[in-house]
């Protein structure tokens, strides 16, 4: 299952000439994306492509997620709201009012992973307008984003990726982006705050890394050497986050076609890869199976057919022709039986027979009885149900049946199967 993850560029800050936002400051409006970071991978393990391209111009894949900068998501702890899931997203911006700069009302909130009405849990915050607009854009160039992912996010033990500010014309300066169990700060190395907030003694298990424009200056801030990660491979690794940022207002619609495809993407991806090769087997091997039994069965009834061919040129030489060996001996069987004057099952006399060994008990003699080949006819015009099913029940034990019809009792030999 091919995979296109792209970088949402991170929301302008301060302008010269602007609007104001909600938190005092000046911020810029949404200009028009001109190129856009990107990361594509045939399985989702390794990246193939990369670069930077207008949304119109990306490949396509067959699912995209988007991903947020650090310095575009704020991370909160607290204590999720009891309410009900159409309003969970109220009671969440009434409990964040103070702890945000912007107006709650426009911030989009999504739940981390396994969040729990009444129990402690994470939030992830950003601009829900400007969330909004981006979303749009993607979907004007037919990228539909399938999800919404951090690029970094609360985890433990802690994790720093360093980057150069230079691109984003911030001259020199590199970032820290330092991510731990309490959610994730974006800090400049070049004061005292980076220092200031991390742990004095750094635990071995906290892993460093940074992009190659920004190796050197980490090694030398941090006085350890670090991981070497570009940008496109942070990118894959976004991928492989828990959160899903597209929640309430801003969730994927059309839910039920969207799981359907979600699990046959992920039936067709390579983790399912050896279920697929052991099906396909599986099915090969059934199909091998049961054509040779077809052609043992067709073989057994060429047997049997050649048999009964074999018996009826044995028993009656005369016959030349066959084309129906069973019903031809049956024929011949019977034109024997009328030479010796012997009456077969659906001769008058077995029929008679038949029928007065059944006939209910204190019931008159029948009239107007009628015979034609093979059958027998009684009148049935003041028979009750259950004598009817009794009389037949009883023929049935000596191979012979009657229905009603026109209101008469049609007795003859039962149908043997097959024939």
């Amino acid at each position: 299952m091919s995979l296109l993850v792209i970088q949402i560029p991170p929301k302008p800050r301060l302008q010269a000439r602007g609007h104001r936002s909600g938190s005092g400051t000046e911020a810029v409006d949404t200009p028009a994306v001109a190129e856009i970071a990107y990361a594509w991978s045939s399985d989702g393990r390794q990246v193939e492509r990369h670069g930077r391209a207008a949304p119109a111009l990306l490949p396509k894949a067959d699912s995209v997620i988007a991903v947020l900068a650090d310095v575009d998501v704020s991370w909160h702890r607290l204590l999720i709201p009891k309410a009900p899931a159409n309003r969970l997203r109220a009671a969440l911006a009434g409990m964040l009012e103070e702890a945000l700069l912007d107006d709650a009302e426009r911030a989009h909130y999504a739940l981390g992973p396994g969040a729990k009405s009444g129990e402690i849990g994470m939030i992830a915050v950003t601009d829900g307008r400007w969330l909004g607009e981006q979303l749009a854009i993607l979907d004007r160039a037919d990228l539909p984003v399938d999800r919404l992912a951090p690029v970094s996010w609360p985890v433990e033990p802690s994790v720093g990726h360093f980057t150069s500010a230079a691109a984003a014309g911030s001259g020199d300066a590199v970032h820290l982006s330092w991510a731990d169990s309490n959610g994730v700060a974006v800090l400049d190395i070049q004061g005292g705050l980076a220092r200031a907030l991390l742990p004095p003694t750094m635990p071995a298990e906290v892993r460093f890394s940074a992009t190659p424009a920004a190796a050197a200056a980490a090694e030398a801030w941090l006085g350890a050497p670090v991981s070497l990660l570009t940008e496109h491979e942070r990118l894959l690794h976004a991928a492989t986050s828990p959160w899903n940022l597209r929640q309430f207002d801003r969730a994927r619609r059309n839910k039920g076609s969207r799981a359907l495809r979600d699990g046959w993407r992920s039936l067709l991806g390579p983790a399912w890869r050896p279920a697929r090769i052991g099906l396909a087997v599986l099915v090969l091997v059934q199909l091998v199976a049961l054509n040779l039994w077809a052609a043992q069965l067709r073989g057994q009834v060429s047997d049997k057919k050649a048999e009964m061919v074999s018996v009826l040129q044995t028993t009656f030489p005369q016959v030349t022709g066959i084309l129906d060996a069973p019903l031809q001996m049956s024929r011949e069987v019977q034109t024997l039986r009328a030479q010796a004057g012997i009456p077969g099952p659906a001769d008058l006399e077995p029929l008679m027979f038949a029928a007065a060994a059944a006939w209910p008990a204190g019931k008159p003699p029948a009239e107007a009885v009628r015979f034609e080949p093979g059958r027998l006819s009684l009148p049935a015009a003041d028979w009750r149900p259950d004598e009817i099913e009794r009389f037949n029940a009883q023929l049935q034990a000596v191979g012979y049946s009657a229905v009603v019809a026109d209101g008469r009792l049609q007795l003859g030999p039962t149908p043997r199967r097959g024939s």
